[in-house]
């Protein structure tokens, strides 16, 4: 099916604009992503999902609804890898490109080690999208590190998200605690409670799951507490068919991989049972060499052909490759196979639909034998030129064989059954020709990438006019931020509020805010109290709000929080140990529970008897305790995380966002202002301010205005003409 004659199946509202054009973030974030010359197989990372996402932006972005793609993934300098995954961008098409966004050390990981640096991700993510200008409509995630980014940026840009799990921690969990591994090994091994709850939030946070069998909706997703039906959309996955479909015979080119894998046989001409998988213990590629090993017909029909990724040396291999790559060995040894069994060390990615259709011309069969398969990519390659499957009697191969009825599904753990399935299909002239042609057949009507992406666009379509059940309304802007290139942030008690008429003036003032002005907000106050402030003086929902003495950040309508910062601050921080220190002296006194949050402890001085600030600090260092302590109105005591504060909070938010500091008007009027009045910012004290922000006068880039309250932050807008060409003191206008 052709998208360009199908493209207004892509609504089925002949009342809507069918030619809405959309722009799409894919984000994949382990592995090794390419578009050239794709290295399946380097290691567990790189196999069937790098293939289907670079596969997925190429078939997606010659659809005439989409107007630009980007595959998003991580940046990697390392010796030990080719130099392309360094390249920042690499052109797929003229519409799609893939970028690669550094995060964590510069050298490859493999995908457990990368869950400390996904915060960082996020950052450098909303960092690209500011820099380039190019703000996605959709963010489509694959598998859980990239669902938790992809979910985060989702909520900080207000952009409706799509996630596939690919495989999920879940059903991983449960599979290994059943072989027997323990809860302690599988933390230590694959961090697996992180991924299960990166998991959790992108199915909460996901418009739309898609996912590629009825199977994985019901036995896997249905496994998670997020699980909502009405999200789930199966779409069958897509191949691509072009480099399979060619009728030519097959010339193996002298020093190609068929001559390589013919050199391991004795009897080269008999049928090929042939395996295409890393070398992973998932695969389950030793359960066919014994079945293999154990059919003595087997052996004397035909040869097995095993091509497990490429290796150098497998000493070298990382130790799960080494330890099923030395399990294939070992039992290839016991039953004696040499001869019969081909495993060529290396082969060149591009040569794999050649080893498809020769085994299919040596009337052969593919297997999959893998303990889950939840998509099974490997047997639509081998439907499509017509080679007969045995395949796990799970996931994507219950489907694909229901479509195709190309072979036969198999007990993975039964390694008797394994060889009498592929014998079955081997010897029977009559049936693999059957199975060849419905292969064909189905893969062609069902799996081709035009199939996919017209069923997936429309999908797209309800997303963005609001036809499925989703999160997002598509007539409200969640958030303006990324929108937004200067910010008012201004503090609550006594600066915005205090005086109702000038908070009214300001109020009208902020109505005629143009969008690329934010209004935020730093208080001492937590969130509840906040928000409470807020309303009760019918304040709007701010674009930013910093609250608790600069130790929580929310963004935007949603008031979606920042996990970095939390994650930043946390460093250190024992509010227990604190709390017994600093209450046990004399003129020093624990507040209310309503004026506490986890990184705010707030305290009552007397400042007749109490300690000066710098004693309770060397008192707390001196009890192992590290923490920033601030003052105001000489009767009250914040102490915070040694990394937080309002100054650092709002520098971190102009780092996330991309602001520099000339574009920020800050305005406070006490002690606990005076961290994010100073440095590069634009700064106002309104005249009501307390002394201690007297030592800030003379600052060249903060204002004592004249006016108190609310019209004190309507001078200082006034004064550095924010709304308009802003005018730097010292400085020419920018």
């Amino acid at each position: 099916m052709n998208i360009m004659e199908n493209q207004d199946e892509t609504n089925g509202d002949p009342g809507e604009d069918h030619h809405r054009k959309f722009k799409v973030a894919l984000i994949s974030l382990h592995g090794l992503i390419r578009y050239e010359n794709m290295e399946l197989g380097f290691d567990a990372d790189t196999g069937g999902q790098v293939k289907y996402v670079v596969e997925l932006a190429e078939a997606l972005s010659r659809h005439p609804q989409v107007e630009k793609l980007e595959l998003i993934t991580r940046q990697v300098f390392d010796a030990r890898i080719d130099k392309s995954y360094a390249a920042v961008e690499e052109p797929i098409n003229e519409k799609a490109s893939i970028v690669r966004i550094p995060f964590g050390p510069k050298r490859y990981l493999k995908k457990e080690s990368l869950w400390p640096y996904m915060e960082e991700f996020v950052d450098q993510a909303l960092h690209h999208f500011r820099r380039s200008g190019y703000l996605p409509d959709f963010i489509h995630a694959h598998y859980a590190d990239a669902g938790y980014a992809g979910a985060q940026l989702s909520n900080l840009l207000g952009i409706p998200f799509l996630f596939t799990g690919h495989s999920l921690g879940r059903v991983k969990k449960q599979r290994l605690l059943k072989s027997g591994t323990s809860e302690e090994k599988l933390e230590e091994r694959y961090r697996i409670a992180t991924r299960i709850e990166a998991e959790e939030f992108a199915l909460d946070t996901a418009s739309m799951v898609v996912t590629s069998t009825v199977q994985e909706v019901e036995e896997q997703y249905s496994l998670y507490e997020r699980y909502q039906p009405e999200r789930m959309e199966v779409i069958a996955p897509g191949v691509n068919l072009q480099d399979f479909l060619q009728k030519s015979e097959v010339t193996p080119r002298d020093d190609g991989v068929i001559p390589r894998i013919q050199s391991f046989l004795k009897s080269p001409d008999k049928p090929a049972i042939l395996a295409i998988a890393r070398a992973d213990h998932r695969k389950n590629l030793v359960s066919l060499v014994q079945a293999y090993g154990q059919n003595k017909q087997l052996q004397e029909l035909a040869n097995l052909v095993i091509i497990a990724g490429n290796r150098e040396d497998i000493l070298g291999a990382d130790s799960s490759k080494k330890r099923v790559i030395s399990e294939l060995l070992m039992n290839i040894d016991q039953y004696d196979l040499y001869g019969k069994v081909a495993y060529p060390k290396t082969h060149d990615p591009e040569e794999i639909p050649q080893v498809y259709r020769w085994a299919a011309q040596g009337k052969g069969v593919f297997v999959n034998p893998a303990f889950t398969e939840p998509f099974g990519l490997t047997l639509l390659e081998a439907a499509a030129v017509g080679l007969p499957v045995v395949a796990t009697n799970d996931g994507g191969p219950k489907d694909i064989l229901a479509a195709c009825r190309n072979g036969e599904l198999v007990d993975p753990m039964n390694v008797e059954s394994i060889g009498e399935s592929v014998f079955r299909v081997i010897s029977d002239t009559d049936r693999w020709n059957q199975l060849s042609t419905s292969g064909k057949k189905g893969v062609a009507e069902t799996y081709s990438w035009e199939v996919h992406i017209n069923k997936y666009v429309r999908n797209l379509n309800d997303v963005s006019t609001g036809k499925r059940a989703d999160r997002y309304d598509p007539a409200v802007i969640i958030n303006k931020l990324p929108k937004v290139d200067r910010l008012v942030i201004t503090d609550i008690d006594n600066t915005l509020i205090g005086d109702d008429e000038a908070l009214e003036a300001f109020k009208q003032r902020l109505n005629q805010f143009p969008d690329n002005v934010g209004f935020g907000i730093a208080t001492g106050r937590n969130f509840d109290e906040t928000r409470k402030i807020l309303s009760e003086n019918g304040i709007p929902t701010p674009d930013l709000m910093v609250c608790s003495v600069g130790t929580e950040i929310y963004y935007g309508e949603k008031l979606i929080e920042d996990l970095s910062w939390k994650k930043r601050i946390n460093f250190e921080w024992k509010p227990e140990k604190i709390i017994s220190v600093l209450s046990s002296i004399e003129g020093v006194e624990l507040q209310d529970d309503h004026c506490q949050s986890h990184y705010k402890i707030s305290f009552t001085l007397d400042h007749k008897i109490a300690p000066k600030p710098g004693v309770l600090r060397k008192i707390l260092r001196e009890n192992g305790c590290r923490a920033k302590l601030i003052t105001s109105l000489g009767a009250f005591l914040d102490v915070i995380p040694i990394r937080g504060g309002d100054g650092v909070a709002i520098r971190h938010f102009a780092f996330r966002w991309g602001l520099t500091p000339d574009r920020l008007l800050i305005v406070g009027d006490s002690g606990n202002d005076e961290e994010m009045l100073k440095g590069q910012t634009l700064g106002v004290v309104v005249s009501n301010h307390s002394p201690e922000l007297n030592k800030l006068k003379g600052h060249g880039r903060i204002l004592f205005a004249e006016s108190s309250h609310a019209r004190g932050i309507i001078e200082g807008l006034d004064y550095y003409q924010f709304l308009g060409d802003i005018i730097i003191p010292n400085d020419s206008a920018v």
